[in-house]
């Protein structure tokens, strides 16, 4: 287990409140010391959900080439046919994956390949399970083609606690299944956009891993 280099701006930020709370708490005790105990101990509880948030777990990778792995920590809110607009233009078996705010945020490459497509969308926060969420939040699109299998989209969505979206995927870079290629902070979501002949393998409120849980497989 390690720390996520996203979260030292906010860590270090955190941090130094925390520690001036409570200095400020026990230096100049102006309320009853039951309650400067109660707020200490709320200060800590919130330093030690930041650091929570940005922890980065040892995953063993099943690679596969015949399989999808899931590119994010959460539940599947999402199984359905759509009409992808922006690089496909097309019908595609869309899986959406729900991270909450405890949740694991690091983003992981589905399927080995090259990035062949990459774009950054400005937007809004609406919440991350909105059906307009995925075509109106701030939001990322990476694209990976297979040599094989073809191209799988996936895109990082903000939600309304979200502000944030990393991605590191650069059109023309190889991508290894379940390396990490992004990071998003606080509730957000992620959609994966596969061939329509894709079995999944996940169903409606099944709790996944990232780089770790098969959501899908492809079929020949």
């Amino acid at each position: 287990m390690r720390l996520h280099r996203e979260g030292t701006p906010t860590l270090l930020l955190i941090t130094a409140l925390t520690c001036f709370g409570l200095f400020a708490l026990w230096q100049w005790p102006v309320l009853p010391k039951v309650i400067i105990v109660v707020l200490s101990a709320m200060l800590m509880a919130i330093w030690c959900i930041v650091l929570w948030f940005f922890r980065v777990p040892g995953r063993t990778v099943p690679a596969n080439d015949a399989h999808v792995l899931s590119p994010a920590d959460g539940k599947v809110v999402a199984i359905e046919e759509v009409h992808e607009p922006e690089h496909f233009k097309g019908k595609r078996m869309q899986v959406s994956i729900f991270m909450s705010p405890l949740n694991v945020h690091v983003n992981y490459y589905p399927i080995n390949g090259t990035t062949s497509y990459y774009r950054y969308h400005p937007g809004k926060y609406l919440v991350a399970w909105h059906p307009k969420s995925s075509t109106e939040n701030e939001r990322s699109t990476v694209v990976v083609r297979h040599p094989q299998h073809g191209e799988v989209l996936f895109r990082q969505i903000a939600g309304a606690l979200a502000r944030r979206i990393c991605t590191y995927s650069r059109i023309g870079a190889p991508a290894r299944q379940g390396d990490e290629f992004g990071f998003i902070k606080f509730g957000s979501r992620v959609d994966v956009l596969l061939p329509l002949n894709a079995r999944i393998t996940v169903k409606l409120g099944d709790k996944v891993q990232g780089a770790t849980t098969v959501i899908a497989q492809f079929v020949s």
